[in-house]
């Protein structure tokens, strides 16, 4: 399978964005989908994750409230939708697959390339 992520882009403060999340090939119901994010030095950060059959959701507490997790099984499209940003979110998101749920990029098996988010006055 090939993932490939869009939607990114540069916004102020507060505004939203949704990122989507395209996979080429079969996603199975026991995948777990998920985004993470990465600024320059730093490791890619756990964002949010969901259970591809079922639909359970994992969001990190650090955007908790503000990102939603979603998909389309039909389309088979995950979905990041992104609210009340800020300039902390800004990061290249990426969009990976996991044949079990994790938080921890290392379980990750498939990724697709990034897309940057940028939020500044």
């Amino acid at each position: 399978v090939q993932l490939q992520a869009s939607g990114g882009g540069l916004l102020q403060p507060g505004g939203s964005l949704r990122l989507s999340c395209a996979a080429s090939g079969r996603v199975f119901s026991s995948h777990v989908m998920g985004w993470f994010r990465q600024t320059p030095g730093k490791e890619r950060e756990f964002v949010a994750a969901i259970r591809w059959g079922v639909g359970t959701t994992y969001v990190a507490s650090s955007v908790e409230g503000r990102f939603t997790i979603s998909r389309s099984t039909a389309q088979n499209t995950m979905y990041l939708q992104m609210n009340s940003l800020k300039p902390d979110d800004t990061a290249v998101y990426y969009c990976a697959r996991a044949n079990s749920y994790s938080r921890s990029q290392n379980d990750y098996r498939v990724w697709g390339h990034g897309t940057q988010v940028t939020v500044s006055s």
